[in-house]
């Protein structure tokens, strides 16, 4: 029961034109599974990376994520796009990251 109580979930989203992803879900415990068993449903990507949760935990709920984490975060969803076999927005596909 601890590890449950324990585990945290953050929910990021995009939208083209944005600056930034934003905090659109985070919680723990209970909320933390929902979170999860949400993006499970939705076919959505989940990563495990405890630092970069509790350094996103911090962020409030529908705000951008700070520039500290933009390169983390860009890592992230470049490699995402990578195992999903697709062409970032506005990206040509003869173009290379």
């Amino acid at each position: 029961m601890k590890d449950r109580d324990n585990k945290k979930a953050v929910a990021l989203s995009y939208r083209e034109g944005l600056y930034a992803p934003q905090v659109v879900a985070k919680g723990r415990g209970v909320v933390a599974e929902a979170i999860i068993d949400h993006a499970r449903d939705a076919a959505v990507f989940i990563h495990e990376s405890p630092e970069l949760v509790n350094l996103l935990m911090q962020v409030n709920m529908d705000q951008h994520i700070p520039p500290e984490l933009y390169r983390a975060v860009a890592e992230l969803l470049a490699w995402i796009f990578w195992l999903e076999n697709r062409v970032p927005p506005g990206w040509q596909n003869d173009q290379n990251p």
